[in-house]
């Protein structure tokens, strides 16, 4: 291929004899360095998804070609130029896989600072203009390597919250769909006219706008930060365990999504993801630092995304995630599904007769399933059961089920003595409350972003930065005063104490704790279905119905004006 690549290319220059041999050599370089390129991106491909240690040294070395080649043709440049031919969207399409890379290396291993480094690859090519001239060659297939580009980058720029970056490359993309639809009349204009619609609807998922004075939008970040969780005071015995490994699972129904990624899955993995740093330099090479340059602080939890996954895939990567999880660690399953509830009446209560949350069936053609759609006797197949999950309890498992059958789970039962705790959804929401679902879940965003949930159940769609940073600072008081609650409550079962000392865990089970007090105290939340649970069950004169932290949500109301929305003697109502 080489051979082939230098005679194509230096005909156009006059006899191939006339061409120094220098040259001749960057150009064979050149060609090698780009096939062994592509040959190590496409291999990508073959790697296993699940499993953490396979995949680094072909990543590593994935990334050294790329290394060599970036540098090659900028120290080159002239020569490839006149020689190879080399075209500005080639060095565009050589920095786009760097990107992917870095992207793929973010999902791989959950670090953050890897977005920064792909998001600096992208932007590069949008301001240098490597793929501008793509629209005046006659290449349909070049023009599409150019719009999945702008995909790509858009995801990158969601996952990095840089929502005014995203607005103007929605823009453009728009406006490069138009351009290569009206010329090439393809039959993918509606697959690309989706895309835009899905983006779309995904900037406008959340329910309330903070507002900087200009009426410009603030753009608010959810991950954790310094001052994020409330810190462990004195006197507090909790556990050592760490949250090592997560799944978080998308199978919603109607609910807007991006790339695989539903609103409900984009919002939970944030609340599990530090502030992403900057890389320095020397970390540009993914799984190539050694140990003794490792970031000093503790790193963000592994996970692995799962969209509308069949069960076998479900259960794979579980099994995966549980036989790698280390000592002392913990593995949390985030399910956002909808719910499957049991199809006959069952005499017994065990793990498999209450239903559970909806697995994907489009992949999994199992022998039987016209035989199961006839007899009422058989259990739902294409569903995660809780039962499904007592295998896993072997270790401390931390469970969030968001789902219209959520109390399904509640029926667990803790058969190896691990700490064990599932945390879990309303499986209903006022018929008053306008319904978001398609916009994601009420639940899910309370556990995300707290205030802005609060903001929406009061009535309130848009608020003044200041204001907003003011009822921040007072959550975070709140959620100290929470922390205090459980950490003094005699009663509280073990579990939750015991997951207490991971920083991830406390911020999630704090913020549990304030939706729950704050439903339970809203005058239009009044069936018991309307508010969350938890098993092992919390005693709720102590947590969320504590007269205290009531006060507390009454004097946030106080400072937002809509203190009416909620009940004053909330304990003479029970």
């Amino acid at each position: 291929r080489t051979e082939l690549a230098l005679k194509e290319t230096m005909s156009s220059g006059g006899a191939e004899d006339d061409i120094p041999q220098a040259e001749r050599k960057t150009v064979t370089d050149f060609c090698y360095l780009l096939d062994k390129s592509k040959q190590l991106f496409n291999g990508l491909r073959d790697l296993p998804q699940y499993g953490q240690k396979q995949w680094q040294s072909y990543f590593g070395r994935t990334f050294d070609v790329y290394t060599k080649l970036w540098k090659f043709q900028q120290q080159h440049r002239q020569v490839l130029d006149n020689r190879y031919g080399l075209k500005r969207w080639q060095i565009g399409e050589i920095a786009s896989k760097i990107g992917q890379l870095y992207y793929h290396y973010y999902l791989r291993t959950s670090e953050t600072s890897y977005l920064n480094e792909a998001f600096s690859f992208y932007s590069a090519i949008r301001q240098r203009s490597y793929y501008s001239q793509v629209n005046k060659e006659d290449r349909p297939e070049l023009v599409v390597k150019k719009l999945r580009y702008y995909a790509r980058f858009i995801v990158v720029c969601l996952l990095l919250n840089k929502m005014d970056v995203v607005k103007d490359l929605v823009k453009e993309l728009s406006d490069e769909i138009e351009d290569y639809t009206h010329r090439f009349n393809t039959e993918d204009q509606v697959e690309w006219n989706l895309v835009l619609q899905e983006v779309a609807a995904f900037i406008e998922a959340d329910p309330v706008m903070v507002l900087n004075d200009d009426n410009t939008i603030v753009i608010t970040s959810n991950r954790l930060s310094e001052t994020g969780a409330p810190l462990l005071e004195q006197g507090m015995i909790v556990g050592q365990l760490a949250l090592a490994d997560a799944l978080i699972i998308g199978n919603c129904n109607n609910q807007v999504k991006f790339s695989e990624l539903t609103i409900d899955m984009f919002r939970m993995l944030q609340a599990l993801e530090r502030e992403p740093m900057n890389l320095a330099s020397q970390m540009n090479k993914p799984g190539m630092q050694e140990s003794t340059e490792k970031p000093a602080r503790r790193e963000n939890p592994h996970k692995y995304l799962l969209y509308k996954p069949t069960f076998s895939q479900l259960y794979t990567f579980l099994a995966a995630s549980f036989k790698e999880l280390p000592a002392n660690s913990v593995l949390l399953i985030y399910l956002s599904a909808t719910g499957v509830f049991p199809a006959g009446r069952s005499d017994s209560e065990g793990p498999y007769d209450f239903g559970g949350v909806l697995t994907n069936s489009n992949r999994d053609i199992i022998n039987g399933d016209a035989l199961h759609k006839r007899n009422q006797s058989y259990k739902e197949m294409h569903c995660l059961h809780p039962g499904d999950l007592y295998p896993f309890t072997r270790k401390p498992l931390f469970i969030i089920v968001d789902s219209s059958n959520s109390v399904a789970y509640k029926n667990f039962t803790n058969l190896f003595g691990q700490p064990l705790v599932c945390l879990l959804s309303p499986t209903a929401y006022p018929k008053a409350l306008q319904d978001q679902s398609q916009r994601g879940s009420l639940f899910t965003l309370f556990l995300n972003n707290p205030l802005m949930a609060f903001l929406f159940v009061s009535g309130l769609s848009s608020m003044r930065r200041g204001l907003w940073e003011k009822c921040q600072d007072y959550l975070r008081k709140i959620n100290r005063d929470i922390a205090q609650l459980l950490t003094h409550s005699r009663s509280i079962d073990q579990s939750f104490l015991q997951f207490f000392g991971d920083e991830f865990l406390r911020l999630l089970l704090t913020r549990f704790i304030f939706c729950s007090a704050t439903m339970r105290m809203h005058k239009i939340f009044r069936e018991t279905r309307n508010y969350p649970e938890s098993y092992p069950q919390l005693p709720r004169d102590e947590t969320v119905e504590n007269p205290h932290l009531q006060k507390h949500i009454l004097e946030l109301a106080s400072i937002l004006d809509v203190r009416n929305v909620f009940l004053e003697n909330t304990l003479d109502d029970y």
